[in-house]
């Protein structure tokens, strides 16, 4: 194996995109890049202690900023981009969590208005211990503390729409996005169906751990160092954003409502058993039914996302996405190495 290509990227302040689609790309890659990245919390970096409210050191829509996009040589629409997750390591000891005023799955928002004001805004400064690989929580109204393991994930990854659309970084879709499943985490490979020539892949939002659902519309949010390595499947078309771990294949949906997203990433799982293991359409849904595990990754954002994963030790003995994970992971091995 050859000695791979390493860019590394440190954007200034005014180099991040908060779009998916609209924005030029930094640099242009090829197949099997390595890119040594960092990125900015969803904060920007804005919230550095418990007086930095959102409502007045953020500006909407300027949230969740992104680092890229990179335009991937080769890369024309019905084709893939896998992206593998070397390594995903917190940049700072410190990282922040929010209510936000009219944002959050238990309390008004703008799309489910009710009379009842918002919740009051208050900010949870997070203490990380790197080498221990914990979270401090620390409550506002006791003296409750607890440590909890840190599980670093990126919130948001993905590619340009399709059909001209421009998409606020916030958004999950498709193409990816503010997906926000702790499924994205170091040692996975994630498969985004390309739209645009270039497919203009662009990530941020990370998080030092986040339950399942995100249910205050917050994780633990905090920039990232992260080396991912960048590789293309041509002629092989991926409808909705796809995980593949050591252990699990993962199908996500993003819809609203609740409903239609779990409906998209379950179709997605069937449709990926029938192409890549052998399945008949009904004996996959059968199969699924009976074995799919069905985490909710958020219930906050402008669309909600669900993941549907099936354990591949009960799967047939057959090659996904071309082998992708297994090569990318013994190349992150080396990289490691």
């Amino acid at each position: 194996m050859s000695d791979p290509r390493i860019l590394t990227v440190r954007p200034e302040p005014g180099e991040y995109a908060w779009t998916f689609g609209g924005a030029p790309p930094v640099a242009r890659i090829a197949p099997g890049t390595v890119l040594d990245l960092y990125t900015e919390d969803c904060f920007a970096g804005r919230v550095r202690s418990e007086k930095d409210l959102v409502s007045e050191v953020c500006e909407f829509p300027f949230l969740n900023p992104q680092t890229g996009p990179f335009h991937v040589e080769g890369a024309e629409p019905g084709d893939t981009v896998a992206v593998h997750f070397v390594s995903i390591e917190p940049a700072r000891d410190w990282a922040a969590s929010t209510t936000v005023p009219l944002f959050g799955a238990l309390t008004s928002t703008h799309t489910t208005a009710t009379l009842q004001p918002p919740l009051p805004e208050t900010v949870w400064i997070w203490q990380l211990d790197r080498a221990r690989r914990t979270a401090m929580f620390r409550a506002h109204d006791s003296d409750i503390e607890a440590e909890l393991p840190m599980d670093p994930m990126h919130g948001t990854v993905g590619v340009a729409p399709a059909n001209l659309e421009v998409r606020s970084a916030l958004v999950p879709d498709a193409h990816g996005g503010n997906m926000d499943t702790p499924e994205m985490r170091a040692g996975v490979t994630c498969y985004l169906g390309v739209n645009v020539e270039g497919a203009l892949l662009s990530l941020g939002d990370g998080h030092a751990r986040q339950g399942e659902g995100e249910t205050c519309g917050v994780a633990v949010e905090c920039a990232m160092n992260t080396v991912v390595i960048v590789e293309l499947l041509k002629g092989v078309a991926t409808p909705w954003p796809r995980i593949e771990s050591d252990t699990h294949i993962v199908s996500t949906g993003s819809a609203r409502p609740l409903e239609d997203a779990f409906r998209i990433s379950q179709l997605d799982l069937v449709q990926w058993l029938v192409r890549d293991y052998g399945f008949s359409e009904l004996d996959a849904y059968q199969f699924a039914t009976q074995a799919v595990e069905s985490p909710l990754a958020n219930v906050c954002d402008t669309n909600y996302t669900c993941v549907a994963k099936i354990r591949k030790q009960w799967l047939p003995a057959r090659e996904t996405h071309r082998g992708m994970h297994a090569q990318l992971r013994e190349m992150a091995a080396t990289l490691r190495g």
